[in-house]
């Protein structure tokens, strides 16, 4: 039996200065330090002698794959994205690239910035511009009310802030 997925649904192409750089600074790392050492390390365990039987070898060429897999979403992937540097020119409505504060029905207030779907984060609020509560939000001003199908059922938050930070020099 193979291991064939189907090929998902690819992406939103934008992305914040920021994680542009994190996304180009791993793929750097990749190809300039882990796999020169991973190959080091496959080159001596193959001098050992049998292959076959070398577990050393073995995991470092499946290391290798896996690097060179990532090395090849990353350059392909980053070749095709829209880096977005400045807020919109109307910057009182949520866009791509907007903190957002959102007050629930239960008083509760949540902060979230919409990002490329490469750099979405729950721990720090940053949520995929193509994720159902980002959608919701798109597009609303301050004080508006946004309806998010969740699997408890609709959920209505309210819009209380919207801002934009970008840094002032791009990648």
């Amino acid at each position: 039996m193979g291991r064939w997925r189907p090929r998902g649904t690819p992406g939103s192409k934008y992305i914040t200065p920021e994680g542009y750089q994190a996304m180009n600074r791993e793929l750097q790392t990749l190809w300039k330090e882990t796999r020169p050492q991973v190959t080091q390390a496959v080159q001596e365990a193959a001098a050992q002698g049998d292959r076959s039987e070398n577990a050393e070898y073995i995991y470092g060429k499946k290391q290798l794959r896996e690097i060179d897999r990532r090395i090849r979403f990353l350059s392909k992937r980053l070749d095709g994205m829209v880096v977005v540097d400045r807020p919109p020119e109307d910057t009182g409505k949520v866009f791509f690239g907007a903190w957002v504060e959102v007050e629930d029905e239960d008083g509760n207030t949540h902060r979230y910035r919409l990002v490329g779907p490469d750099e979405a984060d729950g721990g720090q609020g940053y949520i995929s511009v193509d994720a159902p509560l980002a959608r919701a939000l798109l597009g609303k001003r301050e004080d508006d009310e946004a309806w998010v199908r969740t699997p408890a059922g609709e959920r209505c938050l309210y819009v209380n802030k919207i801002w934009y930070q970008f840094p002032e020099a791009a990648p």
